[in-house]
């Protein structure tokens, strides 16, 4: 009967159950999302939204098993069910790059009823440049900036850009088994970083995009028609030469990039706090309360990474807000939703 009731639950449906509920209550709105980590992004985003008249409920797509991802949560002819009042939520991936040269992509660039992240992943929004510096303040507790991190996320960015196009170029065109993101991810990961000249990592990554670049033109001499058309595209997209970090896979940019400049930073921040009270101290006691109290109310970084909001300011993310803001202005002409039974689901 559970199953039975997940197959027909369908917008019609809820929106037929808000109609049950009176005209003063608040209308539901279901948004599904790939994974328990989603909840939270997609909850806070979409309750700026909310109103007398209506509310977000956000959740994962089954209610019968534990499966989770992309595939779920557009699977199981979820397409057909979406409405004014049952939406998807989702990471962008290289879905909204590759512009509906697959099913998947097709769907989560022309459906209305499908909301993406624009940037990879949520994950890509934590590691948004601008509001690094203030991780490292929340996990440390010392203000004081030595790394810029815009500038550096900027340069980087720039260096991988022709790589990345590549990228997307070899999953357009279906030769991705020639060059994944796995090996895009080991060829632009930082290693050996110097903190105080970073100069010279970046340039290691340089030589190492340089060199698969010049190898990719040789294997696929069909690029020279079609590269730059694609780089015009990405363009005009939003993937800008500066930006090109957000739109690489997220656990990448964070395990390979993100992660190590950050944990090395606030290391180095936590030891230059730590000396400070080493010398401020008066007597060894103090100083062992004054140490223990400050790495009680420091925070691991990568807590920190998953609670910060700086990218609320993010170009990208105010995308997603035009798109739900255009999306409930149009459905309220729409209501009750148009082609779809109303029925409730048979028992």
């Amino acid at each position: 009967m559970a199953k039975r009731l997940s197959q027909n639950l369908n917008s019609a449906y809820i929106a037929a159950a808000n109609r049950l509920n009176g005209k003063q209550a608040r209308r539901k709105i279901i948004a599904y999302v790939e994974s328990y980590d989603d909840i939270f992004f997609w909850s806070s985003l979409l309750r700026t939204f909310e109103t007398k008249d209506r509310y977000f409920e956000v959740m994962l797509p089954s209610r019968t098993s534990l499966c989770k991802g992309k595939k779920i949560a557009l699977a199981n002819r979820l397409g057909d069910r979406l409405g004014s009042s049952m939406i998807a939520c989702v990471d962008a991936d290289y879905d909204y790059l590759m512009q509906g040269a697959t099913e998947t992509s097709r769907m989560v660039c022309e459906s209305p009823y499908v909301f993406h992240t624009y940037v990879y992943a949520i994950e890509s929004f934590e590691c948004y440049a601008p509001s690094l510096h203030n991780v490292c303040v929340m996990a440390t507790l010392n203000d004081r900036r030595i790394f810029d991190f815009e500038d550096f996320l900027a340069r980087y960015s720039e260096i991988v850009w022709p790589l990345f196009v590549w990228s997307v170029w070899c999953y357009r065109y279906d030769y991705y088994k020639s060059f994944s993101m796995l090996d895009f991810s080991r060829i632009v990961e930082l290693n050996d970083m110097n903190y105080y000249h970073p100069d010279q990592t970046l340039e290691a990554v340089r030589r190492r995009v340089n060199s698969k670049v010049s190898r990719l033109q040789r294997q696929f001499p069909q690029g020279k028609k079609t590269y730059k058309p694609l780089r015009e595209e990405l363009l005009r997209l939003g993937v800008t030469p500066e930006t090109v970090y957000l739109y690489m896979r997220g656990h990448d940019l964070y395990d390979n990039v993100v992660g190590p400049l950050l944990n090395g930073i606030c290391e180095a921040l936590r030891r230059e706090r730590e000396r400070e009270i080493r010398q401020l101290a008066g007597h060894a006691t103090q100083m062992q309360n004054e140490l223990a109290a400050y790495q009680h109310a420091a925070a691991p970084v990568g807590e920190m990474m998953r609670k910060h909001t700086g990218y609320v300011e993010s170009p990208p993310y105010n995308r997603i807000l035009k798109d739900i803001a255009v999306f409930l202005n149009e459905e309220k002409e729409q209501r009750p939703d148009v082609g779809a039974s109303a029925a409730p689901p048979e028992a």
